[in-house]
């Protein structure tokens, strides 16, 4: 049963964007989605160049895959703060700051003569992290009617899941075709590209300008949630991790929170205010967001990708087989769904959405754990409807919700605070199921034990994320009547 929803900030005036746009919403639509894409295709296009970066750098695969890692937290620690400032400072400002820190980002990337030089470029692009979410809110502050903002929301979060599976796609065959250093160069032309779109077709808004920003409350926030961070790709690889240096990052994070917590009880404008984070509609979305990404990322990116390439407890496939034959479809059905998703929520309700989502996936973890592992067919199908129930419908609504039930006269904190759940839950998603998987199906073992255990962990999870969500209120402001 459903429990009564939590009073909720009054909201305010809806805020008037400044200076007129050259398009309208097409125009702004175009732009945001240009924006999102660029930071997309950071997070995606390179999974399958990792080989060939550590090849043409000389190091290993090991290092290479440590640049993602630094891309991931660096994206992270700027979403806990950008789109605070951006209600400051202007979201307009703030995206024109972020796509062009990301083109010069990129280029060094394109050019760097060693992994060192990549690492420092990762971090650099990473500044991107936030630009979902500072793009909704740029929607809302623009767009008036409740059903074409959640389509046109559901159109810019979709995505986030991916540009229809074709940037990975891409990524491979631009890195065997030409080397990784072109995927960079592609990726800089984009970003200059959304540069100019956003500078032409987006109108400045900003909700909390003449605030001062609570840059002492940064650094420990930003502190605590990187030693997370780090800590949880500690604790990936079980075997080699080391211990004493997760308790180590464990203990910081602890202490950077205490302090940020102390900063801001204290501070006249804080970033994250106290009674804010009390409000069940700020922590009952970011449980529902981290439980529902610890139960899902690692089933689908590594679980089940890891299980259809085993040629003894598997399927045997290719990777890039198994690519297109798995996560293509998944990412091509999510971006097709999520804008339907957008549009029915606020006449369908956002929570019933996210509960269908959520319960489908359940099920869909379910038969492929059960089935799905006997049949690629059957697999192949689990995955597509994963791309409907989660990537289409629960992530999409996820997201959302961190634009909807934002305090009024606060809106950049949540999205933010959304934004840093899926990176933790991601990668504690890998910490927490990747063993569970070795265990049972140990490198060589032809036994898919390991593999269903883990799938039937992620899906427990999920079932938990399914009750969590029944903690969020409900975003009464967000929803009119069909």
């Amino acid at each position: 049963m459903s429990t009564p929803p939590a009073r909720q900030t009054a909201p305010a005036a809806r805020e008037t964007p400044a200076g007129p746009g050259r398009g309208g919403t097409t125009a702004l639509l175009t732009a945001l989605l240009a924006a999102c894409v660029a930071f997309q295709l950071n997070a995606s296009m390179l999974s399958p160049a990792l080989v060939t970066m550590a090849r043409e750098l000389h190091t290993d695969e090991a290092a290479t895959g440590l640049s993602q890692t630094a891309f991931f937290t660096a994206c992270g620690m700027f979403s806990l703060f950008l789109p605070r400032f951006s209600d400051i400072a202007g979201r307009k400002r703030v995206l024109q700051g972020m796509l062009a820190v990301l083109t010069a980002g990129t280029v060094l990337a394109a050019l760097a003569p060693n992994i060192v030089v990549l690492d420092v470029a990762r971090v650099i692009q990473g500044v991107t992290g936030p630009v979902v979410q500072i793009s909704l809110l740029m929607l809302r502050a623009q767009v008036t009617d409740p059903k074409r903002l959640g389509a046109l929301m559901g159109v810019v979060t979709a995505v986030n899941g991916g540009v229809a599976g074709i940037d990975a796609l891409a990524g491979g065959w631009l890195a065997g075709a030409f080397g990784f250093r072109s995927i960079f160069w592609v990726i800089a032309v984009v970003a200059l590209l959304a540069l100019v779109l956003v500078s032409l077709g987006c109108r400045e808004s900003r909700p909390s300008a003449g605030t001062p920003m609570d840059w002492p409350g940064v650094l420990p926030i930003a502190v605590a949630v990187v030693a997370l961070l780090i800590a949880v790709e500690e604790a990936k690889q079980p075997a080699t991790a080391d211990w004493a240096v997760f308790t180590g990052l464990l203990v910081l994070a602890a202490a950077a929170f205490a302090l940020f917590w102390r900063v801001e009880t204290r501070s006249p404008h804080p970033l994250v205010r106290i009674r804010d984070l009390r409000r069940r509609a700020t922590w009952a979305p970011l449980l529902t967001t981290l439980l529902t990404l610890v139960g899902v990322f690692a089933v689908v990116n590594g679980v089940l990708m890891s299980f259809v390439q085993n040629e003894e407890a598997g399927f045997g496939m290719s990777a890039g087989t198994a690519s297109l034959a798995f996560l293509t479809p998944f990412a091509l059905v999510g971006w097709l769904v999520g804008p339907f998703t957008g549009r029915l929520a606020p006449t369908l309700g956002y929570l019933r959405l996210l509960r269908w989502g959520l319960l489908g996936s359940v099920a869909v973890l379910a038969v492929a754990a059960f089935a799905g592992v006997h049949s690629p067919p059957v697999m192949i199908g689990c995955t597509v409807l994963l791309g409907v129930t989660y990537a289409g419908m629960a992530n999409i609504v996820l997201n959302l919700l961190g634009v909807v039930l934002a305090p009024a006269d606060h809106p950049g904190f949540l999205p933010g605070l959304i934004s840093a759940a899926f990176g933790l839950g991601a990668g504690l998603s890998f910490a927490l199921l990747t063993p569970v998987q070795v265990a049972g199906s140990p490198d060589g073992s032809g036994s898919a034990a390991g593999y269903v255990a883990a799938v039937v962990a992620g899906m427990l999870v999920v079932a938990a994320a399914w009750a969590a969500s029944f903690l969020i209120p409900k975003p009464r402001d967000a929803e009119v009547a069909p």
